[in-house]
């Protein structure tokens, strides 16, 4: 099918000649820009890029309702040269966004970036959203802690305590291996529930942290290159199955010492679990039990070991649950020391911080100092003076 030519210049709503603001953005040097020019340039960038991901999604999600979806990436595809992936994820996002006025007119004005437009529609497509809420908080969050704030709203207006959620993740779980044309490297990809990725994860940064600890100091790969060898052992290694395969999850919970139960079951980023599947869970994973108690668990291993316990990486998840830095998955994390190792410092539970590896580069490469916010107690990171 191919579909008739239309007007080079278009107002949002694709009808030609009318008079409103055209998307614009001045051609400058950027060399002759001072720094406050350039961030203040990148923010112009950034709200024509939204005006135009909303005049696409409004292109899109018509040619969806005249032809189909179909028609619609394969469009995508030919004029916009994307791959098919891409192509039907904008098709998708673009039939979200048609449902989502207030999305869509804070995404078109170019209050919101186009990656929170996004995660809006897709929460939309999950569950039942709060869109005049979250639109509020896509103005003033960055990305990441937004993402944050979408899964807790989702989290909070879940009537079945998250199960359709989970159910619904599980339903549309994916996964791909392919030769990337551009390196002849083979590419493998995931989509998980949380709780399955979140199994998936525990095991593998623990077959990194056993694969870092057998490596030459002095010739370390890079952190990505571990994750790969580690992925690599897991899948290529078969397991023993006469030993134990280890922890496999880390669920933290609250203890209700009135009513003697378990309350506010979570993963280790924060996810709450519902508690129909902590107790399928309780059969048939391999979960870590911890009641951290300072006189019955050492907690204090002073100069005896540099690297921190297990069970003291368990107390910093369970304490400072992200990076302190960026707020990265705390399983992609390590535990480092606020007074150095080096300088003498103990490996004591509260000489340690989650960080990841490019928080831990900044703070022994760069000049970052762990510090800790006076009201709130927790720990953060400051960037040099």
């Amino acid at each position: 099918m191919k579909l008739a030519p239309v007007p080079e210049f278009l107002d949002p709503l694709g009808n030609s000649g009318a008079k409103v603001a055209p998307v614009h953005v001045e051609v400058v040097d950027a060399a002759a820009l001072s720094d406050q020019g350039l961030s203040s340039r990148l923010g112009v960038i950034g709200r024509a890029e939204s005006r135009l991901a909303a005049m696409k999604a409004q292109v899109l999600a018509e040619i969806g309702r005249r032809h189909d979806t179909k028609v619609a990436q394969r469009l995508v595809r030919d004029e916009l040269r994307a791959s098919s992936r891409a192509a039907k994820r904008d098709v998708e996002s673009a039939a979200r966004l048609a449902e989502l006025p207030a999305t869509s007119e804070a995404l078109e004005s170019g209050e919101i970036p186009v990656g929170h437009a996004r995660l809006i529609a897709r929460a939309s497509g999950e569950s039942n959203i709060d869109e005049t809420l979250l639109v509020d908080a896509a103005n003033d969050q960055q990305y990441d802690e937004f993402a944050r704030t979408v899964k807790r709203h989702q989290q909070d207006v879940a009537e079945d305590d998250g199960q359709s959620l989970l159910d619904r993740q599980r339903k549309n779980r994916r996964a791909r291996i392919f030769e990337s044309p551009e390196s002849g490297m083979f590419v493998l990809s995931g989509e998980f529930d949380q709780i399955t990725g979140a199994r998936i994860a525990t095991a593998l940064t623990a077959k990194e942290r056993q694969i870092w600890h057998n490596e030459d100091s002095k010739a370390r790969p890079t952190p990505a290159q571990r994750m790969a060898d580690a992925l690599a052992e897991l899948i290529l290694q078969p397991a023993d199955d006469s030993k134990s395969s280890g922890t496999d999850l880390l669920v933290i919970a609250d203890y209700d010492t009135v009513k003697q139960q378990l309350n506010n079951p979570r993963l280790a980023d924060g996810s709450a679990i519902p508690v129909s599947e902590l107790r399928r869970l309780a059969l048939e994973a391999n979960i870590l039990p911890s009641i951290f108690d300072a006189e019955a668990q050492d907690m204090w291993l002073g100069r005896r070991l540099r690297t921190a316990s297990e069970a003291q990486r368990i107390a910093l998840i369970a304490r400072d649950r992200r990076c302190v830095g960026c707020s990265a998955n705390p399983l992609w994390c390590r535990a480092h020391h606020i007074i150095w190792w080096s300088k003498n410092g103990p490996t004591d539970l509260d000489n340690l911080v989650l960080v990841c590896d490019d928080c831990h580069h900044k703070i022994h490469d760069q000049g970052w100092q762990v510090d800790r916010d006076p009201r709130t107690r927790k720990y953060r990171l400051k960037p040099p003076i």
